[in-house]
């Protein structure tokens, strides 16, 4: 995000005075470019210029060597706090005591000084202190404590005025060294929208100032006397043999050289203190010049050392196979639709990627004096695509990504000429290159009344003629509705009349619009299906589970952790090819994948138990390869989109939860009972029962439950045939340590569509019962692979009308039941709508249940 020096956007335009840095951001707002940060002054508080009088140089017991410095800070400041019985040489005049230990500073040198009260970047507060036998009554500053980071002159200690940080400046004792310095700048960080790629450079952010407030404003553009091209310069040329979506990649290139330029030449304090200020770090005169014209005027320039370029400058696209070193010293394979800017007869050698980075071979170095600046306009899906390919984000791609002024090359490439020149000697060549042509932004045809159309609020034909001609628009009237509006070349992103007509709502005020709330439509709310969903959550919620949100991304080796069989549909995973963590490169296929993960976390948190769920989506790989990428620039065909339909994954919802710990507190009553196997079972068929449907519980081997405590999910559907939709369990102990959970960690999972799928669309209710229930219990003996369920819906047949529940609340195993063999016992409530079931209608429906079991099952009743 650009960071703004209040300084250096007033030089654009007119700042009133004593606006501070939360005032601009509050202006700017009102325009939509919101604040992001605000960086007041770095110093703080009672900084002056000071004389030192007298030095006195002190060795010390560890060899080091202090100095006693007295200094002349001014008459408001001079106040001596050291021990009144040490020598004080030189007090015919008022001074303060001082500790230094840096030795580049003589008697009648002014330096800065920071009295007690002030406070230094890195909130240093300076205080007085008795140090080596004195009171230090302040601190006699380097540039380094002050935020001006090392010396230009490569020289240590503090700073001297007249040399260094401080060359060319001067002052008397007790004047103000922070504004000497510069040190009272504040910086206002804002976010700029990707439209808006502008508001990267001080000319546009100034001007959207101003038209927040009305201020003045002189574009900095227009300051700048630019050469006639002679087209004789440096030679250049542009070859794009595969341009992208129809555009081409370089559409104009102008190179401007710089002879003779001093080396050994310094970057002036003002511009690297603003360099500092937007957070780009100074580096050497020739590279500082060119941050800086792109920061002040939104236009990316390189320089490249002309000694090392082999003429011609080729604009091309990459071959296979092609290498480049760029100036962070990484070597990056270049891909074929990579725009490079190369050199020589053959355009061999790559001298970097266009718009991105430069190449280290023709860097600029401590012996350059010749230097080739470029300033060009490049295609900004070229940029954002190489960009992100290499994944080396710039300074420059930020800006050619989001569109910058075709009109600036020149004249950037000439200010910064003329900067280099100016600090640094050297001859601007009077041969100027500048190939290529620039493209005037298309009109746009606007209905006189689009805006109040589209905002719903009335505006007069001044405040839309205004405000488009306040962004440098041209504005002619088309017939007497309409108007034909131009856009200016540095507002790449005004295609159409609705562009327009937000940039006048914009400038005439978002507050001006009234926030009006949508009556909701009658007869509408939530479908079946959200209803549903929605129950199911909150049975879950109600229960005393915690709801979680889960990304769907996960570990490659998840299905191995959760034990699935290799020819498991699970495995079955979509593997991202741009994750957004190279450790988490699949989406899930079951909800537990994401919940176990989770359930850890909190326990890794200091959580004694876990007892959570989600509800989202699954995926599954559809099988139909991978989708194709149809061309950009024209409509998919049908091939290719019935292609891409097909590599869709299969996706679905479920809910899932995951239970282990303690259920509860403790209390006077003990401990509570831990989570277990019954409860996901119960879980599950709560959330089942909240949207209307039955489960049917069928005891089975599936991972990752335990073999012997876990089953599937039945419904069924409106056919009559009995689907799985899910899972439930206690998980296998293998899994409970792979994911550090407490012991018996259980677990279910619904396809909750599925399960909605199955409920009656009706539900009729039931009547109120006029006469008493009948309860009977019923221990049936059966096959140990004979599901419970089976033996229920015997018992159902059985009972016919008159079952009115059937509930199992006991399973054994044992001796007295035979080897292979368990005993269910089942509480059935009978009940008659036609009046009070006598002995006999009882002892009637026992003998059919007891039938109906032996017939479906071979159960036996149990003595």
């Amino acid at each position: 995000m650009p960071r703004i020096p209040l300084t250096w956007l007033a030089e654009h335009t007119t700042l009133p005075e004593g606006t501070g840095a939360q005032q601009v951001a509050t202006d700017l707002s009102r325009v939509g470019l919101e604040e992001e940060a605000i960086f007041g002054a770095q110093v703080t508080g009672p900084l002056v210029v000071g004389r030192v009088l007298e030095l006195v140089k002190e060795p010390q017991k560890n060899g080091k060597t202090i100095n006693w410095v007295r200094v002349d800070v001014g008459p408001e400041h001079n106040e001596d706090l050291d021990d009144p019985k040490d020598p004080q040489p030189g007090q015919e005049r008022p001074s303060r005591g001082i500790i230094c230990g840096a030795h580049n500073f003589v008697e009648g040198d002014l330096v800065v000084v920071s009295l007690p009260g002030t406070v230094l970047p890195g909130d240093f507060a300076i205080a007085a202190r008795k140090t080596y036998g004195h009171t230090s009554d302040g601190m006699i500053c380097s540039g380094d404590e002050l935020g001006l980071g090392p010396d230009p002159d490569g020289e240590d200690g503090i700073i001297v005025l007249g040399r260094g940080h401080a060359k060319g400046l001067t002052g008397e004792p007790g004047d103000d060294a922070i504004a000497l310095l510069g040190l009272a700048d504040e910086v206002v960080e804002i976010n700029v929208t990707p439209d808006r790629g502008y508001c990267f450079s001080m000319r546009g952010v100034a001007r959207e100032y101003s038209h927040a407030t009305g201020a003045a404003y002189t574009d900095p553009a227009l300051a700048v006397e630019v050469p006639a091209a002679s087209g004789t310069g440096v030679a250049v040329e542009r070859r794009d043999d595969a341009p992208l979506r129809g555009a081409e990649g370089c559409t104009r290139f102008v190179a401007l050289e710089v002879t003779g330029v001093d080396p050994s030449a310094q970057t002036p304090r003002w511009m690297a203190r603003r360099l500092t200020l937007a957070g780009m770090r100074p580096i050497s005169l020739i590279v500082d010049v060119t941050n800086y014209v792109m920061l002040d005027l939104g236009q990316p320039l390189h320089a490249y050392d002309a000694a090392k370029l082999s003429a011609p400058i080729v604009v091309r696209r990459a071959r296979a196979g092609e290498k480049l070193t760029t100036l962070d010293d990484v070597e990056r394979t270049l891909d074929p639709e990579d725009l490079l800017i190369t050199d020589g007869a053959d355009a061999s050698r790559v001298l970097g990627l266009a718009g991105v980075m430069g190449g280290a071979s023709t860097e600029v170095s401590a012996s350059t004096t010749d230097i080739v600046l470029e300033a060009a306009t490049f295609d900004p899906v070229s940029v954002a695509r190489t960009a992100r390919r290499h994944r080396l984000p710039s300074e420059a791609s930020k800006r050619f990504e989001r569109g910058v002024d075709p009109r600036l090359p020149l004249i950037a490439a000439t200010r910064a000429a003329q900067l280099i020149v100016e600090h640094g000697g050297g001859t601007i060549a009077r041969e100027v290159t500048d190939d290529g042509t620039v493209t005037d932004p298309a009109p746009i045809r606007l209905a006189a009344d689009a805006a109040e159309r589209l905002v719903g609020i009335p505006y007069t034909a001044e405040q839309v003629r205004g405000s488009l001609e306040q962004i440098g628009c041209a504005v002619e009237p088309d017939g007497e509705d309409h108007l034909v509006v131009t856009p200016p070349s540095w507002r790449p992103d005004l295609l159409l009349a609705e562009d327009l007509v937000e940039e006048i709502a914009r400038l005439v005020g978002y507050a001006e619009i009234p926030s009006v709330l949508p009556t909701a439509p009658g007869g509408r709310g939530l479908t079946v299906a959200q209803r549903a969903r929605r129950s199911a959550q909150r049975a879950l919620a109600e229960a005393g589970l915690v709801e979680v949100k889960v990304s769907p991304f996960v570990p490659a080796d998840v299905h191995d952790t959760l034990r699935y069989p290799a020819d498991d549909e699970r495995r079955r995973a979509v593997r991202l090819l741009n994750p957004l963590a190279e450790d988490e490169p699949l989406l899930r296929t079951s909800m537990l994948q994401s919940l176990l993960p989770t359930a850890r976390r909190n326990l890794g948190r200091g959580e004694e138990s876990v007892a959570i769920f989600q509800r989202g989506s699954v995926f599954r790989a559809s099988g139909g390869g991978a989708a194709p990428v149809p061309a950009p620039a024209t409509r998919p065909s049908e091939a290719e989109l019935a292609a891409i339909a097909a590599a869709l994954p299969e996706q679905t919802s479920v809910l899932g939860a995951v239970l282990g710990g303690p259920s509860g507190p403790d209390s006077w009553q003990g401990a509570p009972e831990a989570w277990g196997w019954t409860d996901a079972l119960d879980l599950a068929r709560r959330a089942a029962a909240a949207v209307g449907a039955e489960l049917e519980v069928r005891q089975r081997e599936i991972a990752p439950l335990h073999p012997g405590r876990g089953a599937e999910l039945r419904v069924l559907t409106s056919a009559g045939d009995s689907v799985v939709v899910g899972l439930a369990g206690e998980l296998h102990p293998a899994v409970i340590k792979a994911f550090g959970l407490p012991a018996r960690t259980a677990a279910f999972e619904l396809d909750i569509e599925a399960v909605i799928a199955s409920a009656p669309a009706v539900v009729l209710a039931a009547p109120v019962p006029t006469f008493p229930p009948a309860k009977e219990d019923f221990a049936f003996v059966v096959e140990e692979s004979v599901p419970a369920s089976a033996v229920e819906a015997a018992i159902l047949v059985g009972a016919g009308d008159l079952a009115e529940r059937v509930h199992l609340f006991d399973v054994f195993t044992g001796e007295q039941v035979g080897e292979g063999r368990k005993s269910l016992a089942f509480a059935v409530r009978l009940r008659s709508a036609e009046g009070t079931l006598g002995a006999k209608q009882i002892g009637a429906v026992r003998e059919s249940i007891v039938a109906a079991v032996a017939s479906a099952v071979g159960g036996e009743l149990r003595a």
